[in-house]
Order: C-alpha cells, then sequence, then structure tokens
C-alpha cells in the first residue's frame, strides 16, 4: 500500500495505474476508520483493480466548531487498517492540498435535497459534502466511488451532484454495517462509552419496529408511534421522519417503493443518525 499526501504524488500514481489499464474505485472518509469502512474497502476490492482511500476531516462541512474539534483522528491506525483490507492508495492529504487558494468549487443545484433533515439542523452541511467530494473526485477520477447508506441523505446528494456535473462516476452505495446488536457502526461511536452503546440500541430498535409498523399503518401513523417507541429509551430526538428515497420529502399518506425512516439524535453530546428501508 502506498501513502500518499500530495495531490501531485496521487496523480503520478494514479497516471502509472491508468497507463496499465486499471479501472479504479475510490473509498472516501474522514478517518477514525471501523469495520464499516473496510467493507466498503472490500466492496470497491472486488469490483475494481486499484483501491484508492482518502482521509481527510473536512472542515466545511461542519457547521459546529466543537463537533469538528472533537472529531476522532487516528491516522496511525487507519493505516494499519487499510493495509490489511486490499487499499492500495491511501491519501492523507493537509488542508492546503484539497482546497488550494484560488480554488474555484463548482455550483450545483440540489433540487432541495439539502433543505431537509441533516441540512435543516446542520446548515451548509451538504455545500461542503459537495464542495470536498467534487474535489475528491477531480483529483482521483475514479470509475467507480462506494458510500455507505448510513449517510442515507449524503448518498442521495452525492448522486444528484454527478449527475448535475455529467461526471462518468458510478455511485455505488453500500449496506450499513451494525454491530451484532444493530448499532450503525459509526466514527462517532469511539466516543460512547459501553453504556451509552446499550443504550443508543433503541435508535436500531426503533427502526426495525417500524418496519413491521409499516405493513398495516399509514407513514404517518408510523412515525407517531415511532416517535414514541423512540421515547421510551434515554436518547435526545432531533428529528425522525419516512421519506421517499428519491426526493426525501416526508411521506405522510401513502407508502413509496424504498420509502425510508431517518432518525437523528443525541446520545448524551455524542449526535447519531441512522435510517432503514421500511417497504
Amino acid at each position: 500500500m502506498e501513502i500518499i499526501n500530495t495531490v501531485e504524488g496521487l496523480k503520478q500514481a494514479l497516471d502509472a495505474s491508468r497507463k496499465e489499464g486499471k479501472s479504479i474505485g475510490f473509498v472516501p472518509t474522514m478517518g477514525a476508520l471501523h469495520q464499516g469502512h473496510m467493507d466498503l474497502v472490500s466492496r470497491a476490492n472486488a469490483e475494481c483493480d486499484v483501491v484508492v482511500v482518502s482521509v481527510f476531516v473536512n472542515p466545511t462541512q461542519f457547521n459546529n466548531p466543537s463537533d469538528l474539534e472533537k472529531y476522532p483522528r487516528t491516522p496511525e491506525a487507519d493505516s494499519e487498517l487499510l493495509k490489511k483490507f486490499g487499499c492500495d492508495i491511501a491519501f492523507f492529504p493537509s488542508e492546503r492540498e484539497i482546497y488550494p487558494e484560488n480554488l474555484v468549487s463548482p455550483r450545483v443545484d440540489l433540487e432541495g435535497l439539502d433543505e431537509v433533515m441533516e441540512g435543516k439542523f446542520r446548515p451548509g452541511h451538504f455545500k461542503g459534502v459537495v464542495q470536498v467530494v467534487s474535489r475528491l473526485f477531480e483529483l482521483v477520477e475514479p470509475q467507480k466511488a462506494f458510500f455507505g447508506l448510513k449517510d442515507f441523505q449524503q448518498v442521495a446528494v452525492i448522486k444528484k451532484m454527478v449527475e448535475q456535473l455529467s461526471l462518468p462516476i458510478q455511485i455505488v452505495p453500500c449496506e450499513t454495517s451494525r454491530t451484532e446488536k444493530g448499532l450503525a457502526m459509526s466514527s462517532r461511536n469511539k466516543r460512547l462509552t459501553e453504556e451509552q452503546k446499550e443504550e443508543a440500541l433503541i435508535i436500531f430498535k426503533t427502526l426495525t419496529q417500524a418496519k413491521q409498523d409499516a405493513a398495516q399503518f399509514s407513514p404517518a401513523e408510523t412515525v407517531a408511534r415511532a416517535v414514541e417507541f423512540f421515547n421510551r429509551g434515554t436518547l435526545q430526538l432531533e428529528y425522525l421522519t419516512i421519506v421517499d428515497p428519491v426526493t426525501l420529502q416526508d411521506l405522510t399518506d401513502h407508502w413509496v417503493p424504498g420509502a425510508t425512516m431517518c432518525i437523528a439524535c443525541f446520545c448524551g453530546e455524542v449526535r447519531l443518525i441512522d435510517n432503514m428501508a421500511l417497504v
């Protein structure tokens, strides 16, 4: 595995691979890697000749400076994990490499995808996501890019961005990786105590209960029942909604294929998100 810190070094390595006709798979991350990330790397490894993983904590997608400051950074452990799971190029750039002076980021009309759920509670978040992912795509030029569906709204936003910019990149959504008990794997879990990890299982239990309820109740009724169920636990709910998987607009009366329940909440000071397709 090559560890590369500069845009120039990345370009040289990828040019060599392209000359050999190799396909490139890309997994963008913010580090603090866990098994969920490794599942993405393994999937990329199975579908592409060369796997590039970027590790970059992107400041432009944090609307809370404290959250950015506390975001776990574990570069040595990340490198060791990536070696084990078949990463070919680990890209650890500095902020200056990603955002040089005079960089012009593309303007993308997300058609409202960035205004609901995460966009509503974290203003500017998806502008930052589009900025960093478009830049990384420009640098890596992969045939395929792999994203976890835990960040359901982010996947929808990136698909829209690729469509709007006419990028020749296939976005490959991958199922959420979970612990044996159902907690969605997340870098933020490193900030939870063992007791909090148990308390956070109410998220998965709520989603599972909602999937059962969806068979006999409307989306609005399913949401109401889910909120009541969730509030039996100790976590603080920020939002819980059922959305159309394409438009991300709330569903109330009628179900559509792929209708997805999305939850954001706080376990102590740690903000957690999760989702599940109900129908």
